[in-house]
């Protein structure tokens, strides 16, 4: 599964992608499970994806953390954005 990172996030966490091995652990059934996942790693991931602040989108579509994932999407986390 390859997980995206943009605008804030990939520079606090000084990545931009990297690729989820499932085989590891078990594969993750929802976003909201991806997201666990990554903030298990600790600092600064644990501090940086906060449910409550983190959106996300599957092969490029908008989708809620409870969206159904697959071991071959793409997952992409992003801060909220606002305008002025």
């Amino acid at each position: 599964m390859k997980v995206l990172f943009f605008a804030s996030f990939r520079e606090q966490l000084k990545c931009d992608q990297l690729v989820l091995d499932t085989l590891e652990t078990e594969p993750p059934e929802t976003v909201g499970d991806v997201l666990d996942l990554l903030r298990q790693r600790g600092e600064p991931w644990s501090a940086t994806l906060l449910p409550d602040k983190t959106l996300a989108a599957i092969n490029q579509e908008i989708a809620p953390l409870d969206a159904t994932v697959s071991p071959e999407d793409e997952i992409a986390f992003f801060p909220p954005v606002t305008g002025g």
